[in-house]
């Protein structure tokens, strides 16, 4: 094993206990078992909110509060993942082999939510109060994190336990300084139908479709830059429907859009309302993410340095996290976690038991030198 220093005392077995709770339909179950472990092995305060989010706190009140992210809802397990009992009671299979654990949550994220538990057991925070926070929903938009914020959750710092392992090289854990939005749209196009064979006397809305994905296509990619990390964004014409029968003028047709939104940058993409009859609609905004706190974000760096050989770097994320949220209602986040690129949402899902071991004590060594940054 080539990562530095002692472990978590039972990481494996609780990592094991969450993954195997089945928590795409209902996460509740799951943020049963986290709260009961909280309430047992540790001397955190201990609160879970009404739409299901879990949070344990510990260290000085009065002080800034960290906070480590992450969420216990999953995607639906693919038909290998699940194992169903003589009763009909399903769950989820989990296996651990060559080092790594199996599993549907095992990478996104419930590897990363059980070494985040086992720091805050084992923290002795400095300077700041040490808050763990497992949201809801997270896999749909970000229900859990967006409902706690409205109802007041506000840490001065995150580290939010999403994959960050593999970006700058092979077995490497680094910092997510900045993540790309998503930002999906419906363009709607309208005309007037009529007899193909007179389609003169119609307005064909499949046109007026096309004229706005001309627009699009034409659109600049959204660019900038994150302590000195390059950011660029896309946008993407990703269906197009129209018609009604082969001799009709078609009146009306949908174009979908997705563009990766990047901070402080957008597409103009209203500029496709300047063609007659088409209309521009959002449909889902998921925001961006950039590192506000260039000291916060040095120093869970430094603390992945002294938990591997290997040299982290800062890096960029391609996709959205709760991590987005937060940075948008003012915390200063950064992404470190177990996961890595490619492996979440996967039938094979897994997780290296090592690096797992690895967030633990990169979690723990940011909340004890927290003089360092708060």
């Amino acid at each position: 094993m080539n990562d530095r220093g002692a472990g978590a005392d039972g990481l494996p077995a609780l990592a094991r206990e969450l993954v195997a709770i089945p928590s795409h339909d209902d996460p509740t179950a799951a943020g049963d078992a986290i709260e009961s472990w909280l309430r047992a092995e540790t001397d955190a305060a201990v609160e879970r909110d009404d739409h299901g989010n879990v949070f344990a706190r510990t260290g000085d009140p009065d002080a800034p509060t960290l906070a480590l992210v992450g969420h216990h809802d999953v995607v639906p397990p693919g038909e290998p993942q699940v194992e169903t009992d003589a009763d009909g009671d399903e769950s989820y299979v989990v296996e651990e082999r060559d080092g790594r654990l199996y599993g549907r949550g095992s990478a996104d994220m419930k590897g990363a939510v059980a070494a985040a538990m086992c720091a805050l057991r084992d923290a002795d925070p400095e300077g700041v109060e040490l808050c763990f926070a497992s949201f809801v929903g997270e896999e749909v938009g970000g229900v859990g994190a967006r409902a706690a914020i409205e109802d007041g959750f506000a840490p001065e710092y995150a580290v939010v336990g999403e994959g960050s392992t593999n970006y700058s090289g092979p077995g490497v854990t680094d910092v997510v300084v900045a993540h790309k939005g998503r930002r999906a749209s419906t363009l709607v196009a309208a005309g007037e139908s009529a007899h193909a064979s007179i389609p003169e006397e119609g307005v064909n809305a499949v046109y007026r479709a096309c004229d706005a994905v001309d627009v699009v296509r034409d659109l600049a990619f959204p660019e900038t830059t994150v302590m000195g990390e390059r950011v660029r964004g896309s946008v993407a014409v990703t269906g197009i429907d129209g018609g009604t029968a082969w001799n009709v003028v078609p009146d009306g047709c949908e174009v979908t859009v997705d563009e990766r939104t990047v901070p402080g940058e957008r597409a103009p993409l209203e500029r496709v309302e300047a063609v007659d009859g088409v209309e521009w609609t959002v449909d889902q905004d998921l925001p961006p993410m950039a590192c506000s706190d260039d000291a916060f974000a040095d120093a869970v760096l430094a603390a992945a340095r002294d938990a591997q050989s290997g040299d982290p770097r800062h890096v960029v994320k391609p996709h959205a996290t709760d991590a987005g949220w937060l940075a948008e209602a003012g915390t200063a986040c950064v992404i470190c976690g177990a996961a890595e690129s490619g492996e979440a949402h996967t039938d094979t899902e897994s997780v290296s038991l090592d690096v797992l071991d690895r967030c633990y004590r990169i979690y723990r060594t940011v909340a004890e030198r927290a003089s360092a940054f708060a």
